[in-house]
């Protein structure tokens, strides 16, 4: 009885209305206005309006034009481009680069999706067949968008539970506008019934994409150009792409075949269980360039899902429920393999919430960390983080107290390396607002 007055408390508490997603805070990597996400790029946009491209096993309803995605998983990939909108129509890009580029407490404007453009479906048993004129149309996109951009590489990103279409394109979005527009980022919307009261129905349709993320995988590895194809998932988007990379290996994907480009993999608040992870990762840590698991030990949603499960999420570990092979393995692997942990402490990192569950986009040194991590490829230390061991030499990583100043300092560097002078000098980082 007390297990289960916990769960429904737990759900109700989870059920907490949705609000309507607004810009996050600037990164403190561009709060100072040394650096501009925006410099360097010949093919920015300066418009409010952010393209993503999209995936999604929502089955639809209504014509292709005006596409409504349900609920209701689907074994179908349904592909296309969003334009996600920040701010009212009239914002102007002036304001909008102010936003972004500096520590500005203004209110943030919220993230409206614009339009869906569905360009494909691809059913399940049909990967092999893309002579289609629709499964072309969106590869020769997608591939189009890579060849403009900056950076080569591809980052799809797997949303949370209690999500919708809009609020994962929008945060999707936002992500790629603080790369400066500069990355191709491509949103796995999976069936994510939009309510906390419902989450158990989130679990099952997590559970039922997963061998449509591993076939998108497939596909975007055998039909892109992309350099590397990151994975940045967030919460219970981790129930998705953990399963889903493991299955690649037992598929007969892996060993030295590196086809897969698989690049960075960056699981934010984990809701996945601890044990499960443990398990899955062996099978896919050496298809991966690096993966990066970042945890809060005081993260309230993930206390409330260890209420509901019965067993700590990998966001907020329970160290004591692994067996002491496992527990050597996760050690050695944090010791030597391409695979760090980030502890996000609240106690160090002025402005985050103890219980703070989505820090990697509402806290700006956490996003800050994100965004150098999936554009440059550089390990921890590089990016500022120090690094710390457990009792048990478990190794791990932290903010130290002057992150703010370090990672201005991290992308200075970078810049001198690659342009020889600093940024300011002629020809330096500064980009200026165009019309």
């Amino acid at each position: 009885m007390i297990r289960l007055s916990g769960v429904i408390l737990a759900l109700i508490v989870l059920a907490a209305c949705q609000r309507a997603p607004r810009l996050m805070p600037t990164p403190a990597l561009f709060a100072t206005g040394e650096h501009s996400p925006f410099a360097f790029n010949p093919h920015l946009e300066t418009t409010n309006r952010v393209q993503v491209f999209y995936a999604t096993n929502r089955s639809p309803l209504g014509p292709r034009d005006a596409r409504v995605y349900t609920i209701l998983p689907s074994q179908t990939l349904y592909l296309g481009a969003a334009v996600v909108r920040i701010g009212p129509r009239e914002k102007t890009w002036e304001s909008l680069y102010a936003l972004s580029t500096t520590s500005s407490t203004a209110s943030r404007p919220e993230l409206k999706l614009d339009s869906l453009d569905e360009l494909a479906a691809i059913r399940s048993g049909e990967e092999a067949d893309l002579a289609s004129p629709e499964a072309r149309r969106f590869f020769d996109a997608l591939n189009a968008a890579l060849a403009r951009s900056l950076n080569k590489d591809l980052t799809i990103y797997v949303h949370g539970s209690n999500s919708n279409v809009n609020l994962a394109a929008a945060q999707a979005a936002q992500y790629r506008h603080f790369t400066g527009r500069k990355s191709v980022v491509l949103v796995f919307a999976w069936p994510s019934a939009g309510s906390g009261l419902r989450y158990f129905t989130d679990v099952q349709n997590a559970r039922l994409s997963v061998p449509v993320f591993t076939r998108l995988i497939e596909l975007l590895a055998r039909h892109t150009a992309a350099e590397h194809i990151n994975v940045l998932a967030y919460s219970a988007g981790a129930q998705i792409v953990s399963p889903g990379l493991a299955s690649l290996r037992k598929q007969g994907q892996g060993g030295t075949d590196k086809s897969l480009r698989l690049g960075e993999v960056y699981l934010a608040a984990p809701d996945i269980a601890f044990r499960t992870f443990v398990v899955q990762l062996p099978l896919y840590i050496d298809l991966t360039r690096r993966i990066t698991v970042s945890v809060n030990l005081n993260d309230a949603a993930l206390g409330l899902s260890k209420l509901v499960h019965g067993v700590s999420r990998l966001g907020r570990p329970d160290p004591s429920e692994l067996s002491e092979q496992d527990s050597r393995w996760l050690i050695d692997a944090a010791a030597r393999l391409n695979f760090d942990v980030i502890s996000v402490k609240p106690d160090v990192i002025p402005g985050l919430g103890s219980g703070s569950h989505s820090f990697w986009y509402n806290h700006a040194w956490v996003s800050s960390d994100v965004l150098i991590k999936l554009l440059y490829h550089i390990p921890p230390a590089a990016r500022g983080l120090n690094r710390h061991w457990t009792e048990q030499r478990f190794p791990y990583w932290t903010f130290p107290s002057d992150y703010d100043r370090r990672v201005v300092e991290v992308m200075r560097q970078r810049h001198s390396a690659r342009f020889g002078s600093a940024p300011g000098a002629a020809g330096g980082g500064r980009s200026l607002p165009r019309n």
